[in-house]
């Protein structure tokens, strides 16, 4: 029997993925899509559980596009001591109360030296994806990695080079292609340095990732860290300025709410995680079912690649009123952005005040902002504005 499920493209989810999410979740929440080789989990309740429950569905996802396309296994598609050795050296730099003692000092400086070469322009017109958001968030988190000496084009480059691979849930021998040529490229950027720090580590997140944890003069091998350092490469840097450009969007798009957020800037944080809920940068999580589960009335054979749509869940209906519309004033409460479970994001916090401090210092400086373009958004597995264009 033909399903709507059966149904389902590619260039659908692309375009637009929430109307499928919100008739999959009504109709067929747990269903096998044929076009992306997986089943798709979107109701809330069986995203957080199949994302929670480590017994029954591992993080190891060997038909994933990610391993594929990484080299190997990594932080996201590792369980238990392996997994959790990798999760305490990124926490060394990620908790949040240690993102909450550098944060400001690092991002304001970037943001101001970014936005000042916008605010030069005599004809007061940007493309903020592009010239501004993007480069924030690459150059923030570089720091932090230890990639300093490394200009924003280039990790920018890197990141949607790395892109193309994560999502070739369709195997498009293109995507393939740009993301080995990322790859490959990475590996001869950062071998030498990580070869420099297993050997003397400074404090930098790729020192902590080889040694953290580890005996004295036995650190981790290059192999083992760098599939989760290009895990980190894309979503790290692809999630703060992708979500701080979903949300000023959204905000120019309901200039009411810009208003108030102008008069009252104590909310911005509210801001930026009613946008991370309206539309998640990253859209799914991705496990594998140990054994035959029934959830939701089918049945999920052993063996099977699942994608939790933590993007559906941040829509359903059952939690959210009104999910599809966008106000910075609804009740606050937790949603799925960042995941759920043993792989919650690692980098919550420093994305969102990324988001906070990026967002809060552009549209202090530029009153009378508005869209010079209407927004279009692209991507179901990474979603953001492809452009946006303002004048002010």
């Amino acid at each position: 029997m033909t399903t709507f499920a059966d149904s389902i493209t590619v260039e659908e989810l692309d375009t637009d993925p929430y109307p499928v999410y919100a008739r999959l979740r009504a109709t067929e929440p747990v269903t096998w899509v044929p076009a992306l080789d997986c089943w798709l989990v979107t109701r809330a309740a069986d995203v957080e559980f199949v994302t929670s429950n480590p017994d029954l569905f591992t993080a190891e996802a060997p038909d994933a596009p990610i391993d594929r396309s990484f080299g190997g296994r990594t932080l996201m598609t590792t369980d238990g001591a392996e997994h959790l050795a990798l999760r305490r050296a990124l926490d060394a730099r990620f908790r949040p109360r240690v993102v909450a003692t550098y944060i400001d000092d690092l991002v304001r400086p970037i943001a101001q030296r970014t936005l000042d070469a916008l605010l030069v322009r005599p004809e007061r017109t940007a493309e903020l994806v592009a010239d501004y958001f993007e480069p924030v968030s690459v150059l923030s988190l570089g720091q932090v990695l230890g990639l300093g000496h490394l200009s924003a084009q280039r990790l920018q480059e890197w990141f949607h080079g790395l892109a193309m691979g994560a999502i070739n849930y369709e195997g498009d021998p293109t995507k393939q292609a740009a993301n080995d040529a990322t790859a490959a490229d990475i590996d001869r950027e950062l071998v030498p340095l990580m070869e420099r720090l297993r050997r003397d580590p400074d404090d930098s997140t790729i020192a902590s990732m080889l040694t953290h944890g580890c005996p004295v003069d036995h650190p981790r091998s290059i192999a083992e860290v760098m599939p989760s350092l290009k895990v980190i490469l894309l979503g790290g840097m692809q999630e703060p300025g992708h979500g701080a450009a979903s949300c000023l969007a959204a905000l120019l798009q309901h200039p009411d709410q810009l208003a108030w957020l102008r008069e009252h800037p104590d909310r911005w944080d509210d801001a930026v995680h009613e946008a991370l809920r309206w539309v998640a940068p990253i859209g799914t999580m991705q496990v594998t079912a140990r054994t035959d589960i029934e959830l939701a009335g089918v049945t999920i054979p052993a063996g099977a690649l699942v994608s939790a749509v933590v993007s559906s869940a941040c829509h359903d209906e059952t939690l959210f009123d009104a999910p599809e519309s966008f106000d910075i004033r609804r009740e606050r409460r937790p949603n799925a952005a960042f995941g759920y479970g043993p792989h919650f994001c690692a980098g919550h916090q420093f994305a969102r005040d990324l988001e906070r401090i990026s967002l809060q210092l552009l549209v202090d400086a530029m009153p009378g902002l508005e869209l010079a373009e209407p927004v279009a958004f692209r991507g179901w597995e990474f979603r953001a504005p492809a452009a946006l264009h303002v004048r002010w």
